[in-house]
C-alpha cells in the first residue's frame, strides 16, 4: 500500500461555531467546503484536517499536530483567545493539550531541540 495523503478528521456538533475556533487554532480559514457539513484545511500536499458536523460523535476525536518549536505556538494560541494547556515534558519531546468547543482533544507535539 502506498499511502499518499492522510486526512485527520474531527467531529463537531455545530460546524459554524467549531469552524471559528479552528480558524483561530490554524490561523486561517478553511481551504475548502467540499460538501454540506464539512470544511477542510490543507497544510501540505499530504497533510489535511477535516472538520465534520456530526452531533453523535462530537467530543470523541483527538487531533495531534506536530510543531517546532512549541512555546511560540502556545503564545500565538493564547494571543488568539484560545486556552492552551501548559507545556508538558515527555521523553524526547514536549506536548501541550487543549480542548475544542465540543471537548475534542487537540495535542501539540514538539521534538526536543538540542
Amino acid at each position: 500500500m502506498g499511502i499518499e495523503t492522510i486526512f485527520a478528521h474531527v467531529s463537531c456538533s455545530d460546524l459554524e461555531v467549531s469552524m471559528k475556533w479552528y480558524e483561530k487554532l490554524f490561523g486561517r480559514p478553511p481551504a475548502r467546503r467540499p460538501m454540506a457539513g464539512l470544511v477542510e484545511w490543507q497544510f501540505t500536499d499530504s497533510a489535511e484536517v477535516q472538520l465534520f458536523e456530526n452531533r453523535d460523535k462530537a467530543g470523541a476525536s483527538t487531533l495531534t499536530i506536530g510543531v517546532l518549536p512549541l512555546e511560540p505556538e502556545r503564545k500565538r494560541l493564547a494571543d488568539a483567545g484560545l486556552e492552551p494547556g501548559p507545556v508538558e515534558d515527555a521523553k524526547d519531546f514536549y506536548i501541550m493539550r487543549m480542548r475544542d468547543p465540543d471537548d475534542n482533544l487537540v495535542v501539540f507535539a514538539s521534538a526536543r531541540l538540542n
